[in-house]
């Protein structure tokens, strides 16, 4: 018995099927035609005939269990040929984030790590920490990398970290952003939250928290070498200064996450200004600033809203020192980075990054 195919039907795996494949079988009496389209694959395998489309035309992601599943029914029934070339080998994916006493950058390195142990049949990840604030040491370990299928990373806007990529670019590798944004640099995309949006944010809870009341408003402001830091100062500015007339605005320099900074700043600055009834942390050193709080015995008089859900904000949320924490998804953001890695280099049709929401957690919403 021999097998003919008709070769105008049939592709490799990854193109597209505009026909029905056929099988004739030859015998001594007359020929048998068995043609086999995509409606069999998809209703031998339990899937919808939507998903058999993506499977065999990579038109976007597909668990790895349903995609092996379709592939084995397909090659079954002779729809896609079993070659030896299609097997495509793990991907490698680097993600570069600062190191320090950061709560929530440790929670997205976790979190990171969990959804690439989750999938670790289809790539190998390699996290990289960096000294914080440095972008001589982000550049550096950018133009370390030369062997990678993508690379996301926490932008710091310089002169080095901008030709660093530009090296890493031109030796064909991608590179994604990662909760703070860079222009002009040819990412395949920024996975994070919208930072103007969240100044915005701020500005609003401040303002109708402190009510009627004249006074300052404490800014703590923070790395502006971060794009996301730097638009979330301008958006709170431009709210307050619009909608609150009866609040100004001081500023706090850099305090560079450090604790104990923190908490000096915030007795400096509330010395200074006695008339302080708000604070905005751009940043990260919450606890340093309510250390300050409850020294000066202000613990609670202060409207304080401040940046992401962590262990240490969750407790000052609780007793009442912090007003508002406005949260991102550090699961969230690990997640779409990953699919937005993967989908590049695996050349899946391009989707829209979904976006990550931005959550004021109060006290009484804490999940």
């Amino acid at each position: 018995m021999s097998r003919s195919v008709d070769v105008d039907c049939v592709t490799r795996y990854g193109r597209l099927f505009e026909k029905d494949f056929t099988v004739m079988a030859d015998t001594k009496t007359a020929p048998r035609v068995m043609r086999f389209r995509m409606a069999d694959v998809a209703s031998q395998a339990g899937v919808s005939l939507a998903t058999v489309d993506r499977v065999l035309n990579g038109r976007g992601v597909v668990r790895r269990d349903t995609r092996a599943a379709v592939l084995e029914i397909a090659r079954r029934l002779g729809y896609v040929p079993a070659l030896e070339s299609e097997a495509v080998s793990p991907a490698r994916f680097d993600v570069i984030l600062q190191g320090g006493t950061n709560g929530y950058l440790q929670l997205l390195a976790d979190e990171i790590e969990l959804a690439a142990t989750s999938r670790s049949d289809d790539f190998a990840l390699v996290v990289h920490r960096i000294a914080p604030f440095s972008p001589e040491a982000l550049a550096e370990e950018i133009d370390g990398i030369d062997k990678s299928d993508g690379v996301a990373v926490i932008a710091l806007d310089h002169p080095l970290v901008r030709e660093a990529i530009r090296g890493l670019r031109a030796r064909g590798i991608a590179i994604a952003t990662l909760v703070s944004d860079m222009s002009n640099i040819g990412s395949i995309g920024y996975v994070g939250i919208d930072n103007r949006a969240a100044g915005r944010l701020a500005a609003q809870l401040i303002g109708r928290l402190v009510g009627n009341r004249q006074g300052t408003v404490l800014l703590f402001l923070g790395y502006r070498s971060y794009r996301g830091h730097e638009e979330r100062e301008t958006s709170f500015r431009h709210v307050l200064d619009e909608e609150f007339p009866n609040l100004a605005i001081v500023e706090v320099r850099d305090t560079r996450d450090d604790i104990e900074k923190s908490r000096r700043e915030t007795l400096s600055a509330l010395g200074a200004h006695p008339d302080t009834v708000g604070i905005y942390n751009i940043a990260a050193g919450n606890r340093g600033i309510a250390d300050g709080l409850i020294a000066s015995g202000l613990a609670g008089k202060v409207v304080f809203v401040a940046h992401e859900l962590t262990e240490h904000s969750r407790k000052l949320l609780l007793t009442g020192v912090l007003d508002v924490a406005i949260d991102q998804s550090p699961r969230r953001e690990a997640r779409e980075m990953l699919k937005v890695l993967w989908s590049h280099a695996r050349q899946l049709t391009d989707e829209p990054v979904e976006p990550i929401p931005i959550t004021p957690i109060f006290r009484e919403n804490i999940p």
